[in-house]
C-alpha cells in the first residue's frame, strides 16, 4: 500500500470514527502538550485571505470549567472532560496579516516585497468591510479549524463534542474576552466514558445536486 493510500485510509477511519460524546471519564487527564500538539494541528486549517482570524480560549485547569458550567447551560461534559476549547472568531484577525507574512518570509515562502504588499492590500480591503462583514468571515474560519481540532483529537484517540448551547454574553463578560473577539463554540475533550452513540446521516443523493439539476 502507497504511503498516500495509507494517509486515506486513516484519514476514512478518523472521520467515521468521530462522534460527538457527551458522557466523559472525569478521572482521566489530557496533558497542555497534547491540547498545544492539537490546537497546532487544527491550525494548519484554510482561513480568507490566510488571516487566520481564530483565537483559543483553552480551559484546562478544573476549577475554572466550573466557572464556565453554568454559562454552557450546566452541561455536565464541561467539568468531566479533560478540557474545553473556546474557539473565537476575531474578526479584527486581518490586522495582524502582516506578522503572518513576516513569518512566511522568514521561511523563504514569499519574497519580502510581495509580503509588503500583500498585507497593505489585506489590511485596506478588510479594513473597509463593514463589521457585520467582518464577523461573518471570522465566523466561517472559526467553523473550518473548529472542525479541524475535532479531528485531530480523534486522530490521537481523544473525543469530543461541540457545544453551541452556552451564553455568549455571560462567556464574553465572565472571562473579559474582548469586543473583537465573538464565541464560535466550546468544543469539550476527553475520553469516553462509555460507548458513543452511533448517528445516522442523509443520503448523498438528497444532499447533492449535480450541475444545478434538482435545486
Amino acid at each position: 500500500m502507497s504511503e498516500t493510500i495509507a494517509r486515506i485510509t486513516d484519514y476514512a477511519s478518523v472521520v467515521r470514527e468521530r462522534h460527538s460524546v457527551r458522557q466523559y471519564d472525569p478521572n482521566w487527564t489530557i496533558s497542555e502538550a497534547e491540547l498545544k500538539e492539537i490546537l497546532a494541528e487544527a491550525s494548519l486549517a484554510p482561513s480568507s485571505s490566510n488571516t487566520q482570524s481564530w483565537r483559543f480560549f483553552v480551559f484546562h485547569d478544573k476549577e475554572l470549567r466550573k466557572k464556565l458550567l453554568p454559562i454552557a447551560n450546566n452541561q455536565q461534559q464541561v467539568v468531566d472532560a479533560s478540557a474545553v476549547v473556546a474557539v473565537l472568531a476575531d474578526r479584527e484577525g486581518f490586522k495582524r496579516i502582516g506578522r503572518i507574512n513576516d513569518i512566511a518570509v522568514e521561511k523563504g515562502l514569499m519574497p519580502r516585497d510581495f509580503a509588503d504588499q500583500y498585507a497593505e492590500r489585506t489590511v485596506k480591503i478588510y479594513g473597509g468591510l463593514s463589521q457585520e462583514k467582518q464577523t461573518q468571515i471570522a465566523l466561517v474560519d472559526g467553523g473550518l479549524v473548529s472542525m479541524q481540532i475535532m479531528l485531530s483529537a480523534k486522530s490521537r484517540g481523544f473525543d469530543t463534542v461541540p457545544m453551541g448551547g452556552f451564553d455568549a454574553a455571560r462567556l464574553v463578560e465572565e472571562f473579559g474576552i474582548p469586543d473583537h473577539l465573538v464565541p464560535v463554540m466550546l468544543i469539550a475533550i476527553g475520553r469516553a466514558a462509555g460507548p458513543s452513540r452511533p448517528t445516522a446521516r442523509l443520503p448523498l443523493e438528497e444532499i447533492t445536486y449535480w450541475n444545478g439539476e434538482g435545486l
